[in-house]
């Protein structure tokens, strides 16, 4: 959590310093939601993406009182319990669970209990297989319900600086180059912003197949959000592929790409 400036003004006649005012606020937030509880079905429930104080009260009060409590890693979300004192068993649900582990949590959820999956970071269910869980569930005739919070999707769209007003996402592209540049091919008749997740060590060969199929559009590379070495790297999509040749960057990459510009051929004046 970020420190709290020790010289902040007060609160007009509280003679209380305003962390603690907020403090209040927000345990009061949180002691409200421990009480209310769980409704029976599957919560999706968003955690921080990198900064643990991005954690909404409403997440932790879900977390700490369903019944059962899913996660892609239990040793990341162990860290997030930890911090927040949250003594609670966790299981994996991730890509590689078997069909078995899906239908217990189906079950349980069909029985009355209020389960919460959590992500490793993020929204369950964005590039990850919490889609499949939530689709179980609802073709089972329950309840799925949302606890919205941060995703790596829409932080690096906003932090860009390119057009917000349409977007797509397209996940991670094909490891191998062939398919890279096939889904790339794709891709390039979209007519929208295009955000993209990749990994550091793919992605010097993915930024010079964007720059070679997409051609010279504006693009940021975004890593690492809102952790200690957060970066913003912008520009065409050329200066990134030849940027990314000096560095060696770790963390979780997004690659955000704007919309290719209006060709003029197709613009309608205003005697048309």
């Amino acid at each position: 959590m970020p420190e709290t400036d020790a010289g902040a003004g007060k609160w007009d006649g509280s003679g209380d310093s305003k962390a603690d005012r907020i403090g209040s606020a927000l345990m009061a937030c949180l002691r409200d939601w421990l009480k209310k509880g769980l409704q029976p079905g599957l919560h999706l429930v968003a955690t921080p993406i990198g900064n643990l104080g991005d954690i909404s009260p409403r997440a932790l009060a879900a977390i700490a009182t369903a019944d059962r409590v899913y996660c892609e890693d239990t040793r990341t979300s162990r860290q997030l319990f930890t911090r927040f004192a949250i003594d609670r068993p966790l299981k994996a649900y991730h890509e590689h669970s078997t069909e078995a582990v899906r239908d217990e949590i189906v079950e349980a959820v069909v029985r009355g209990e209020a389960v919460a999956l959590v992500s490793e970071a993020g929204m369950p269910a964005i590039s990850d297989p919490g889609f499949k869980l939530a689709r179980a569930v609802i073709a089972a005739g329950s309840d799925v319900f949302v606890i919205p919070g941060p995703t790596a999707v829409t932080a690096a769209l906003t932090v860009s600086g390119l057009p917000t007003d349409s977007f797509f996402f397209a996940g991670f592209l094909p490891q191998k180059g062939a398919g890279r540049r096939t889904r790339i091919e794709a891709l390039t008749g979209i007519p929208a912003t295009l955000v993209i997740y990749e990994s550091p060590h793919r992605l010097k060969a993915a930024l010079q197949d964007l720059a070679d199929g997409f051609g010279n559009r504006d693009a940021a590379v975004v890593r690492e959000q809102t952790k200690k070495f957060e970066e913003v790297c912008r520009g065409t999509l050329t200066e990134l592929a030849a940027w990314s040749r000096d560095v060696s960057p770790r963390g979780e990459i997004a690659i955000v790409i704007g919309p290719a510009p209006e060709s003029s051929a197709g613009a309608v004046d205003d005697a048309t």
